[in-house]
């Protein structure tokens, strides 16, 4: 695990909740619970009378905090990829050789996720998961494109275009570097899903191949 600063505050879009989560202990709770509770039972089973039954609480406690779970998922999406930009941004601080920089880069955004005990009432491996699988739900809709206006995906864009920027340091020439970069987001979501669920078809099954080697190795190809 890096060696970063403790006390991580992440700044989230503040169209996408009624009231900060993060200031109070209920609203803690209702962040640590639903992402438990989405990793049980699916983001389509989950509900707010659940959710409400497993803190504790009424459904309308959480009504108080955010408007819809759509709301609350992508809250809990932009939360991930914040956490994934700071740790990206400090591990390629002050290392000067581009392709180092892109390889540590890679290995953030492609890695699997271990809790980071700087933020007790969030686990990361248990989010990443959520991710995982329930991630492109929250841009898979009709209302993406005025979701995206309101800034709802902005963090998500600022991992890729970062990880574009790194790719874009090692060979300005190479035409793709977006197209390249949001390949490799995705792509190591869908691995790791497959790693998961459908161990057939992909070589990540039950065995010690990284998902972030093989994705090292691409870019080496292509970019070197």
């Amino acid at each position: 695990m890096e060696i970063i600063p403790r006390n991580i505050h992440l700044v989230i879009n503040e169209k996408l909740f009624v009231k900060d989560p993060e200031t109070s202990n209920l609203g803690k709770s209702i962040l640590e619970h639903s992402i438990v509770l989405i990793d049980e039972i699916g983001f389509e089973a989950f509900t707010f009378k659940k959710l409400g039954e497993k803190i504790g609480s009424n459904e309308s406690s959480v009504y108080r905090y955010f408007e819809n779970k759509h709301k609350l998922m992508l809250y809990l999406s932009s939360w991930y990829w914040s956490w994934v930009e700071y740790r990206m941004i400090f591990a390629i601080n002050n290392v000067p050789d581009s392709i180092d920089r892109l390889h540590r880069g890679i290995r953030i955004v492609t890695s699997e996720v271990k809790d980071d005990d700087r933020t007790v009432y969030i686990n990361e491996s248990v989010l990443n998961r959520i991710i995982i699988a329930e991630f492109t739900k929250t841009f898979l809709t009709k209302e993406v494109d005025e979701e995206n206006k309101e800034g709802f995906f902005k963090v998500y864009k600022n991992v890729i275009r970062l990880l574009a920027q790194l790719i874009f340091e090692v060979n300005p020439k190479y035409p793709y570097v977006k197209s390249l970069a949001s390949s490799i987001v995705e792509g190591a979501l869908h691995q790791h899903y497959l790693k998961a669920h459908l161990k057939s078809i992909t070589d990540f099954g039950e065995n010690n191949k990284d998902v972030s080697e093989f994705y090292i190795q691409c870019i080496n190809k292509i970019l070197l």
